[in-house]
């Protein structure tokens, strides 16, 4: 029995991505989840070592999916639950557990966002590999804002994590446009060999700042149904059962500033300049040569 073809969201960080996944989740074909994080890993046992200590919070998502799905809520017990089930399945890959979640939920598509698979080439190719005809939507937002929101979190950790340094300087600056670029360029080199029919990509400002437009696109090209109702629930994001913290033992899954504030409020969001210094350097510099290209390319000025 084929299994109906899952999204995934591929972006950096703080580009709007838990909102806009519980957004297309509400929709009444799809069922959006929490960051996976699975195809980070070829089996179950890798990636629960992987997982372990200060890193345990990269499973929340995969936890409160499971207990949901499996025992129709998000308790402490259901939790535990949920841990048990992914040590009974050390033994599979991570593409078999992941097509048994898409079982589960069948006859709905899941839609997923995990901000750990455009940062890892092998993930993004596991993902083809299990899912040939997977949908991506990338969504992208403007490398200003976007570093700036990553630096507002815990002192710019986010960055720190993934080696966003400008090594040019002494002592090296922490500068999140290097992991934009590298995020965004790993995309592209993937969704590259991706057929054109199963990709679209959409400038998250424009997606909040027009989303009857947007959504109806999106729709349209995902082949799914459409009309005002279907609207309103995407608007409600909030009603997602993954849209706020979650129990003890799995509490995020999801940006927490989302968590704390799910509803959408549509608005529109001022350009951001391409020009001058950045507001998280203390030197003047602004963007380097090919972060200022790529953003131009796709559509920021």
């Amino acid at each position: 029995m084929s299994l109906p073809p899952p999204i995934f969201i591929l972006a950096s960080p703080r580009s709007f991505t838990s909102l806009v996944c519980a957004m297309l989740g509400q929709h009444p074909e799809l069922y959006g989840v929490p960051e996976l994080n699975l195809f980070v890993a070829e089996t179950m046992e890798q990636l629960l070592q992987r997982f372990k200590g200060v890193l345990q919070f990269q499973l929340h998502g995969l936890l409160r999916t499971v207990a949901q799905l499996y025992a129709g809520e998000q308790t402490m017990l259901s939790i535990e639950m949920a841990r048990r089930w992914n040590l009974n399945r050390l033994d599979r890959s991570t593409g078999e557990v992941y097509a048994e979640l898409c079982q589960k939920v069948t006859p709905l598509r899941i839609v997923d966002k995990s901000p750990a698979y455009p940062i890892n080439p092998e993930a993004l190719e596991r993902i083809k590999n299990t899912f040939p005809d997977a949908c991506y939507l990338h969504l992208i937002r403007h490398p200003k804002t976007q570093g700036e929101s990553v630096m507002k979190i815990a002192g710019g950790m986010m960055a720190k994590a993934v080696d966003s340094f400008d090594y040019s300087t002494q002592p090296p600056t922490l500068d999140p446009q290097y992991a934009w670029y590298k995020t965004q360029s790993n995309i592209l080199e993937f969704l590259s060999k991706v057929p054109s029919s199963q990709q679209r990509r959409f400038r998250g400002e424009d997606v909040l700042g027009n989303p009857r437009l947007h959504l109806e696109q999106i729709s349209k090209w995902l082949g799914i149904s459409w009309n005002e109702s279907i609207l309103e629930a995407m608007l409600r994001p909030q009603d997602s059962p993954y849209a706020y913290l979650g129990p003890y033992g799995a509490t995020l899954g999801n940006d927490p500033n989302f968590l704390k504030s799910p509803i959408f409020k549509q608005r529109k969001i001022l350009p951001s300049s391409l020009e001058g210094a950045l507001p998280w350097r203390q030197d003047g510099k602004g963007f380097i040569p090919y972060v200022f290209k790529l953003a131009q390319d796709f559509g920021y000025s």
